[in-house]
């Protein structure tokens, strides 16, 4: 084959294992070789409608097998794809595809109608004309010529200066952290994998969906988290491997049918997106389960460091070593190498560290050195064996359910309410979410309004998880003599719910 990336995937397992079941969702089964020729025709359907090597390839949807046929189908043509996350707001959703110009742009189920009135050129509907362009198209293989070094996907990340950045990720990039996965997760050609995280985000995409078909096993697809559902799968179809973000967890362990639930079937639950809490993992190491724990990002693919199974109870709490493929420096302020028990800055480096942000040179060179080391604006301390436990975040970014949320951007809009003087937001404990935000609002000299007014006056200009759950109204926030917001002084102050 001449297309040595991701889009070959679905063939390559194909030719081994063509009748065993790739994907389940809602009841139905595709086989590899039924994806294979799927992947194929949507490919043939996108050339047709004038997509070429280089072009990006947006979907807008909930975790189908559409999006994971639109994913591969790009990368068979040397196309590049664009996830796009369902809870932006429109306006959000249009700066990126502004940005990311795509060629066309396929709507997944139910979100056809706000597919429609983004500012993109051609548009494909999964309920609508996808399956007779399929039917249609050549089967025949794109046969196209791609290179590992070429951009696999374009994932965007919400900026700290309030603007979405788009990592762009190679083909080399999905493979290696494969790899790095792969080394620490001993997945077996006949695991089942239940994503009910969305594929929008890189761990989804990155830690389950693929390394899962590069294995030959089989993807279950949920559209959306729901607690009965995956208890039900779980047992119904002997699930062994899932994903989630500790709230996913934490929603499990706390209903009702957690004590009395089968999970004997589970043999790998890798958890990541924020910090998980030390009494979540003994909640489950109680039922015999083992959190295989990590830390990552989108611009690592995104693994950079692992937990391995075996010391996921002595070393609780920590995020673990590097990854096999990968190098992790915690850097002082000063620029030296962290001692053991010293705060540093994450910077990560290795093949499966992004090639840099779309369209952005300068971003990319002040995140990306020029020997391939990423500044994570992550901080962090190394014991004496050197287990890393993130401690803070430089970047006072909140993570919330496992959805990232920049403070700075929700700041911008409370900004443009006229009785906003000043605001800050910063992340507060949450029992249900881990990490929600709280804004703290100075009014205008002479103005009133009430919290709910605030929360209402964000509502459809920011996506709901970014929205503040508390607003608290103070006489003035701390500054240093530059003028900037003193956030740690108002995370000790005013960091509790």
């Amino acid at each position: 084959m001449r297309n040595q990336g991701l889009g070959s995937w679905p063939r390559r397992r194909a030719r081994m294992t063509p009748g065993r079941v790739a994907l389940a969702h809602e009841g139905r089964e595709w086989t590899y070789a039924e994806l294979s020729e799927r992947v194929d025709r949507l490919a043939a359907a996108l050339r047709d409608l004038g997509t070429r090597h280089g072009d990006r390839v947006a979907y807008l949807g909930a975790n189908h097998p559409a999006l994971v046929e639109t994913f591969f189908a790009a990368g068979a043509l040397g196309a590049v794809f664009v996830p796009l996350n369902t809870r932006l707001t429109e306006p959000e959703l249009a700066y990126i595809l502004h940005d990311a110009a795509p060629a066309v742009l396929v709507c997944g189920p139910g979100h056809e109608v706000a597919g429609a009135a983004l500012p993109v050129a051609r548009h494909l509907s999964v309920t609508g004309d996808y399956e007779r362009l399929l039917a249609g198209a050549d089967p025949g293989p794109a046969d196209e010529a791609v290179g590992l070094d070429e951009p696999c996907l374009i994932m965007y990340t919400s900026g700290t200066t309030g603007r979405p950045k788009g990592a762009v990720l190679s083909h080399a990039n999905l493979t290696w952290n494969t790899f790095n996965l792969l080394v620490d997760v001993p997945l077996a050609d006949d695991e089942v994998a239940l994503v009910s995280a969305p594929l929008f985000h890189i761990a989804a995409l990155g830690q389950t969906l693929v390394p899962t078909v590069l294995k030959g096993g089989r993807v279950i697809l949920l559209s959306s988290f729901d607690v009965d559902t995956v208890f039900d799968l779980v047992e119904s179809e002997r699930v062994t491997m899932m994903f989630g973000v500790p709230a996913m967890f934490g929603f499990l362990a706390r209903s009702p049918r957690w004590q009395n639930a089968d999970l004997s079937s589970l043999r790998h639950l890798v958890c990541g997106g924020a910090p998980v809490p030390e009494p979540l993992i003994r909640t489950y190491q109680d039922r015999g389960l083992t959190f295989l724990q990590g830390y990552g990002m989108t611009e690592t693919s995104p693994g950079a460091l692992f937990l391995a199974a075996g010391e996921s109870v002595r070393k609780a709490g920590t995020a673990g070593v590097p990854c096999f493929f990968s190098d992790v420096r915690l850097v002082t302020a000063d620029g030296r190498d962290a001692a053991p028990g010293e705060t540093g800055e994450v910077l990560v480096q290795g093949p499966n560290v992004m090639t840099g942000y779309w369209g952005l040179r300068e971003e990319t060179a002040q995140a990306v050195s020029e020997d391939g080391w990423f500044r994570s604006g992550d901080l962090a301390v190394a014991d004496e064996e050197g287990y890393v436990r993130i401690v803070d975040r430089v970047k006072d970014m909140i993570i919330s359910g496992g959805e990232n949320i920049y403070p700075a951007e929700v700041e911008d809009v409370l900004y443009s309410h006229p009785a906003v003087a000043e605001c800050a937001v910063i992340g507060v404990p949450d029992e249900k979410w881990g990490e929600v935000g709280k804004a703290l609002v100075v009014l205008a000299a002479g103005s009133t309004a009430e919290p709910g007014e605030l929360l209402a006056h964000l509502d459809g200009r920011l996506a709901r998880y970014k929205i503040p759950k508390l607003v608290e109204f103070v006489p003035a926030l701390p500054r240093n003599a530059a003028g900037k917001v003193l956030k740690a002084r108002l995370r000790a102050v005013h960091g509790e719910p």
